[in-house]
C-alpha cells in the first residue's frame, strides 16, 4: 500500500482527505504547520513552507505527496506586497517541497491549485478549459499558476510525476468562509434579495473532489496532466440557495431584486468582489477527467448538501 504525505492536513479539504485515505487503508502522514493532536493519522510538523524549508527527512519512503498547504486567497489583503507574500509560500514553497520530494524518490506529486488560475468569471456559453489564453493577473492566482508551471518543468527534469487539479468552490461538511455564512443566513430564515439571479456556476462537492484525488494517486494516465474538476451540475446562485434551503428543511424567502440594482449598490459599498461571486457566471469544462481517466462524480449536489446540513445540525 502506498505511503502518502498530505500537506495542509488540518484544513477543510485536508482533514477530509486524511480521513478518506485512512479509511482506504493507505499509510498516511499528515503534514501540518504545527502539531495538532486532533488528526487520526501520524503527523509530522512541516513548519512554514518556503524556499528555505528543509523537508528531506520528512519525505523519506513517501510514495505520493498531495500538496494542499497554501497561503489562501484573502478578499482584503493587508500585506504591503501581496504577490510577494503569495509567492513565498504558494510558488517558492511548493517548488522547494517538490524538488526535495523528487530527490527523496517520491513517485508522484499531486498539487491542488485553483480555478482562479483560469479567472473569476465566464460567459454562460464559454466554460473554462485547461488551456489558458494568458497568465492570471490576480496575485494569488498568479502564484498558483507559477507553481504549476514550475512543477511541470520539474517533472520533465526529474522524472517525478506531477498532477495538477484546479477545483472551483468546494462544499461539504465543515465548509468555511462565505459559503458557511450563506448557510447560516438561510438556517435563520433571513429573507434575502437573491431570488432572481440567472447566472451559472460550477462547484465541486467534497466527496467528488476526494474521489478524483484518490483516482489520481495511481492512475497512470494522470501523470503530468492538469485537470479541472466539478460536479457537472451547474446552478445559478438562486438555485443553489433553494437547494441549501431544502437540505436545511427551512422556509427562506428569496425575493427578486434586479441584479443591476444590487450590483450598483455593491460598487458603492466597495463589495464588487462579493457581487461577482453572487451574480457572475463561472463555468468549467471537466470533461478531460472523464475522457482521460474515466472519472464520474460519485455524489450529486442535493445529496452532498444534505450530508452537509446533517453534519452541521449534529454538531453540539
Amino acid at each position: 500500500m502506498k505511503k502518502v504525505l498530505v500537506t495542509g492536513a488540518t484544513g477543510f479539504i485536508g482533514k477530509a482527505l486524511v480521513h478518506k485515505l485512512v479509511e482506504q487503508q493507505f499509510r498516511v502522514i499528515a503534514g501540518v504547520r504545527r502539531l495538532d493532536e486532533s488528526q487520526s493519522a501520524l503527523q509530522i510538523e512541516l513548519g512554514d513552507l518556503t524556499s528555505a524549508t528543509d523537508l528531506i527527512a520528512s519525505l523519506q519512503q513517501i510514495d505520493v505527496v498531495i500538496h494542499l498547504a497554501a497561503r489562501a486567497h484573502i478578499m482584503h489583503d493587508t500585506a504591503h506586497d501581496p504577490l510577494t507574500e503569495f509567492r513565498k509560500v504558494n510558488t517558492a514553497g511548493t517548488l522547494n517541497l517538490a524538488l526535495q520530494a523528487a530527490e527523496a524518490g517520491v513517485k508522484r506529486f499531486i498539487f491542488i491549485s485553483s480555478i482562479k488560475v483560469n479567472g473569476e468569471m465566464t460567459d454562460t456559453n464559454s466554460p473554462f478549459q485547461v488551456e489558458l489564453t494568458a497568465p492570471p493577473a490576480d496575485p494569488y492566482a498568479l502564484s498558483k499558476y507559477e507553481a504549476e508551471h514550475g512543477l511541470m518543468s520539474l517533472a520533465h527534469s526529474t522524472g517525478m510525476e506531477v498532477v495538477v487539479i484546479r477545483p472551483p468552490l468546494v462544499y461539504g461538511p465543515g465548509v468555511k468562509a462565505n459559503f458557511a455564512s450563506m448557510v447560516k443566513w438561510l438556517a435563520r430564515g433571513i429573507p434575502l434579495p437573491l431570488g432572481a439571479i440567472h447566472n451559472k456556476r460550477s462547484l465541486v462537492a467534497m466527496d467528488n473532489l476526494l474521489s478524483f484525488i484518490m483516482l489520481c494517486i495511481s492512475h497512470p494516465k494522470a501523470a503530468n496532466e492538469i485537470f479541472l474538476i466539478s460536479d457537472r451540475e451547474d446552478v445559478s446562485t438562486t438555485q443553489l440557495l433553494q437547494k441549501i434551503t431544502q437540505a436545511l428543511h427551512k422556509k427562506t424567502i428569496l425575493f427578486p431584486v434586479p441584479v443591476s440594482w444590487m450590483s450598483f449598490v455593491a460598487v458603492l459599498l466597495g463589495k464588487q468582489d462579493v457581487a461577482n461571486r453572487l451574480f457572475a457566471s463561472l463555468l468549467i469544462d471537466s470533461s478531460k477527467a472523464s475522457d482521460l481517466l474515466d472519472w464520474e462524480p460519485v455524489i450529486n449536489m442535493d445529496k452532498q448538501l444534505q450530508k452537509m446540513a446533517d453534519s452541521d445540525t449534529s454538531q453540539p
